[in-house]
Formats: C-alpha cells, structure tokens, sequence
C-alpha cells in the first residue's frame, strides 16, 4: 500500500515538472509560482540539473527529467531562465515582506492607546490596592472600638483591681468576718450603701466633711459589700493631665494612644489637651452604661474622691464644670450616679451654681456615744486591753470624735500624750500660718499680716462666743463647738476673701449650713490656749493698729516746697482772668575777699 500512494505522487510530480520544463524552453517564466503547492516548488528546483534524487522515482519520470551531454545549450538556457526565476521570486518574497511589515506597523497601536492601556493597568493596581488597605482598615477601626467598650465594660465587673488598690491605701482590710465593720457604723453608712449599690437614682451627690471624718473609708466599705460590682474609683489631682491618667486607669479606657490610625491625623491624641481627653472618655463611658443597663437595670457609679485637691483656678473650675453636666445628663436618665467627695466648701459653692438633681450629704466628726464605742473596740482589737468610762471620757474631751485622730489614739500606748500632741500639732499649724507680728512690724509683710490678723479675730470671736453660751458640752452627742454664719464670720474679719483659704488650710471649717467654727476639737483647745495667753488682746490690737497705720501711709501724700524751706516768699496776685505767681528769694550779703 505504501508502494502504490508513492507512486502515484511521483506520476502527479512528472506531470506538473513536464509542463514547467516546456515552458522554461519556451522563455514563458512570467509565471505565478504562489499558485503552485510546496510539494512542487521544492522538487523543482532540483530539477534543474537532475532528479535522480527523488527516491523511488519511476523510469520514465528519470528519462523525461535527464538531460543529455549534448544537448548543453539548451541546459543553459533552462539554467539562465531558472535563474531570472529565482531572482523573481527572490524580489517578490522581498516586497511581500515589505508590505507585510507596512501591514504590521499599520496594525500595531499608537502611542495614546499605550499610554491608556498602562494608565488603566496603573489605575487598576492603584484601585485594588486602595480597596484592600481601606477594607482592612475600616475592619481595624471597628474592632478596636469594639475592643475600647469591651475593655471599658470589664472596669465594672467585681474584684476590680482599682478597689483593691484603694483599699490598700485606705488600710482596709480585704477580708472581715461576716456582719463585721471595719470601722463604726455611721449613720450615713446606710445611705451611702443604697447610693454604690445603684439602689438611690435620679441624682448625683457631694459628700462634703472635714478631712479624717471617714467618708473616704464609708465609700471603700461600701464598694468592698458589693465586691466592686459597677462602680468605678479614682482620685482627684490639681494638674488635669493627672485626672486624665487617673480616669483612664479607672475606666480601663487608653485615650486612642494605642490606636494605629493616629499616625495618620495631623495632630497626635496627645495634642488636644486633658479636657478634651476626659469628655472623649465620658462618652465612652455613657455607650457603655446605656448598654449594661439593658443588662442591670441599675446605674454605674463613678466617685471621684478629693474633689478639693483641684486648682480654684479657670482649668479647675472648668473640669468641675465637665464632670457636673455629665452628672446631670446621667442622673436624668438613670444611666450613672456621680458621686464627689470633698473637703473645702468652695468645691459646693462651684456646683450650686448649675446643681439640679444634687444632693449634698454632710460628714461630720462622730457624736461622742458612738466615738466612745469605737474607741474602746479598736483598742481592743490593737492592743487588748479594755479601758475604763474615765480614760475614754478623758480621750473624747481632747480630740472629739474625728475617727483619724481616735485611730491614731488607738494605736499608742500613751493615750492621753498623744491626745496633747495631736493639739500641739493643731497648735503649731495655726501659729506658723497666723501669727501677728504686733506693733513692731515691718510694712513689706503687711498683705500677709492682714490675712493672718483676720484669721486671729476670727479665733478670738469664737472663743468670746463660748463664754457666751449656755451649754458646750451634751452628755450625748459630745462637743458643741460654737460657730458663726459665713456672713457674720466675714463681718468679723472685715475681709470676703481670707476665709475659704483659711478652710482650704485646715484652720477653719465652713460647714455644710454655712457655719464657720474650728476644723476640729484640737484646732479649738488651740485656739483656747493662744488667746488666752497674757497680752494677746492688746497684741492683737497694735497689730491692728500698725497695719491701719501703714494703709494711712500709703494713702498720704506730702508736698515740699523747697522755696519756702531756703527762705524764699510766693507772690500771689490774681489778674482780670488768671493767677500770677512769682517767687522772691532773699537777698544774699556776699563779702569778697581782697
């Protein structure tokens, strides 16, 4: 089979080859050679001298292909013609390739098409690059604002670590034996009680007390009931940048300072200042009370203790101001129940001005029954021992009923000494900060003189007032240590702006009702014992004077006329419609020596 199909391919290249070979003998090359198939051009051009190459190939295709010797001429002449042939084909070919490449170049693109494409290619891996970084980013902003709430709402499960901190501060003690207190039960423990535990709302209060009357450790022992469950505890600081620090503690709460996106803002979350910090913070704190209420259905409580430690100054005044419309807004709606702790009267005086839903629980020093009861149980606990009616009547009568000073007395093994040192201590405060330096005083120090001369005014009115009264001493509740309205203290002084300093010192205490009176029982035997020291009226009086006297000074002016004092004389004449004024000077006897 394979014989015959090589056969018959051989008889379809004799024929094609025998009519080429006429017509190269004929001179007829103008021929079209891109209609003949390949399997014929190649054979061809072997042709020209012999086809002996073609294997297989019959006889008669040899014979018909073969030259003769003789018959060179016409060889040649086939050869000549098959030359011009090639050359033909040769410029041909060239041309198609021309043609070809013009093709070619008028197929190609032109150089906008390209720039588009590379545009478009750019702005492409620009666009997914975009995407994928603001998806990304878009997921990292809302995990970690999921993240900051979810850290805020931890801050008020039980057993935070803040109330276990301040606990240690306050030397309270973690674990107590059921149904014991760690200190007296006051009556206000009660009240304060239903306000940590979410139980009072509607309002958001100030306690207000003297410094060492235990409202510190009434909110500590309150927190310690409940285990801490939604309350939040931090301290006050006179630099808001410290408040900020500290609030955040409190409410596990970073102010954005770990957050990855503040590399890209202008300005860091450090730039804005305390103030802005905290209201960023506050309002963290209200999607997180507005969410665990849902869940509680009571309130958060957030104390801010010390309240007093802020500057009176515009920064102080204006955190104040921060913390009383939150308060306010939060009270409204029963989300969370501010509550401050304070020392100094001006802290009320700052947010009586905007208060609505305030309510201001008083702390004063124990009445003496329930001064005398804790005295007698600490001392048993510390030392054992069990003391007399007599010696505790004795400590009471000295230091009242203010727990820090009957803690200190608990604690030593000479009670009654240590009863005289603490006034000793009262004693020295006062006079380092109020003593009047009397008739011989210097007027350089006269502001400062003026300050203390009115505060020892003030000491001696309230010791002539207790000679005055009827009853000082109650066989039930202690001491009654006599007072003035705010209004009349500062009509004693003379002075509207001595007496909040003087409270903020710890010499004087502006109550709840506006009275002033002594800070405490030492601070009043203090008192007692400098005024009635021999001479001190009428050194209290010189010192008066000399200041008097020193204003009178400053407000006199005095006018020479050195004219007058060399002799000379004004002549005064008065004229149609002005004063003359002429000065004659005594004449001068000048004897010249020859």
């Amino acid at each position: 089979m394979q014989h015959c199909d090589r056969t018959n391919e051989a008889a379809k290249i004799i024929v094609e080859l025998s009519f080429i070979k006429k017509e190269c003998f004929k001179g007829n090359v103008k021929m079209n050679l891109k209609s003949l198939p390949n399997f014929v051009l190649a054979p061809l051009v072997l042709s020209t001298c012999s086809v002996r190459s073609i294997p297989h190939a019959p006889r008669p295709f040899a014979k018909a292909v073969n030259v003769a010797p003789r018959r060179i001429g016409q060889s040649v002449i086939c050869s000549r013609h098959f030359s011009k042939f090639d050359a033909r084909r040769s410029e041909n070919a060239t041309q198609n390739e021309d043609h070809g490449s013009k093709s070619r170049r008028s197929n190609d693109p032109s150089i906008f098409a390209k720039m588009g494409e590379s545009a478009a290619t750019t702005f492409a891996s620009i666009f997914v690059l975009g995407v994928g970084f603001a998806g990304a980013g878009y997921l990292y902003h809302k995990c970690y604002k999921m993240l900051v709430l979810r850290k805020m709402t931890r801050a008020f499960e039980p057993g935070d670590p803040v109330l276990e901190l301040a606990a240690v501060g306050k030397d309270v003690p973690h674990s107590h034996p059921p149904g014991e207190e760690h200190w007296v039960r006051r009556p206000e423990q009660e009240h304060v009680d239903r306000i940590i535990t979410g139980q009072e709302v509607g309002h958001y209060y100030l306690i207000l007390g003297e410094k060492g009357s235990g409202k510190s450790s009434m909110l500590i022992e309150a927190m310690r009931k409940i285990d801490g469950d939604g309350v939040a505890m931090f301290e006050a600081h006179a630099d808001p940048e410290i408040v900020r620090i500290r609030l955040g503690k409190a409410l596990d709460y970073e102010f954005h300072e770990d957050y990855i996106g503040g590399y890209f803002s202008e300005r860091g979350p450090r730039d804005m200042g305390a103030l802005l910090d905290i209201e960023r913070a506050l309002n963290k704190l209200e999607k997180v009370a507005m969410n665990l209420f849902r869940v509680r259905r009571k309130p958060l409580v957030v104390i801010v203790n010390q309240m007093h430690l802020l500057r009176h100054d515009d920064d102080g005044r204006n955190l104040i101001e921060l913390f009383q419309q939150r308060a306010e807004q939060w009270a409204a709606a029963g989300l969370v129940t501010m509550v401050f702790n304070s020392d100094d009267y001006w802290v009320y005086e700052r947010l009586k001005q905007l208060s609505t839903r305030m309510e201001v629980l008083p702390v004063t020093d124990l009445p003496k029954q329930q001064a005398v009861q804790a005295l007698q149980r600490y001392r048993m606990r510390y030392f054992g021992e069990k003391l007399s009616e007599e010696q505790l009547e004795n400590v009471y009568d000295r230091v009242g009923g203010r727990l820090s000073f009957l803690n200190r007395v608990a604690k030593s093994h000479d009670m009654l000494a240590t009863c005289e040192s603490i006034k000793d201590t009262e004693k020295r405060w006062l006079l380092n900060q109020c003593w009047i330096m009397g008739s011989e005083m210097d007027d350089d120090v006269m502001d400062q003189q003026k300050w203390a001369a009115a505060a020892m005014v003030l000491a001696h009115a309230l010791v002539e007032k207790e000679d005055d009264m009827a009853n000082t001493y109650d066989p039930n509740q202690g001491h009654v240590l006599p007072s003035y309205p705010f209004h009349v203290a500062q009509e004693i002084m003379t002075r509207c702006d001595f007496i909040r300093d003087l409270d903020s010192l710890k010499l004087f205490t502006i109550t709840s009702q506006a009275d002033v009176r002594a800070s405490s029982v030492p601070m009043h035997r203090a008192f007692r014992e400098i005024c009635s020291q021999p001479g001190f009226k009428q050194h209290l009086e010189d010192t008066i004077e000399r200041i008097a006297a020193i204003e009178s000074l400053g407000r006199t002016r005095e006018l020479v006329a050195k004219d007058l004092v060399l002799g000379g004389q004004y002549d005064i004449a008065q004229e149609r419609n002005k004063f003359t004024v002429n000065l004659q000077m005594p004449e001068e006897d000048e004897e010249k020596e020859d």
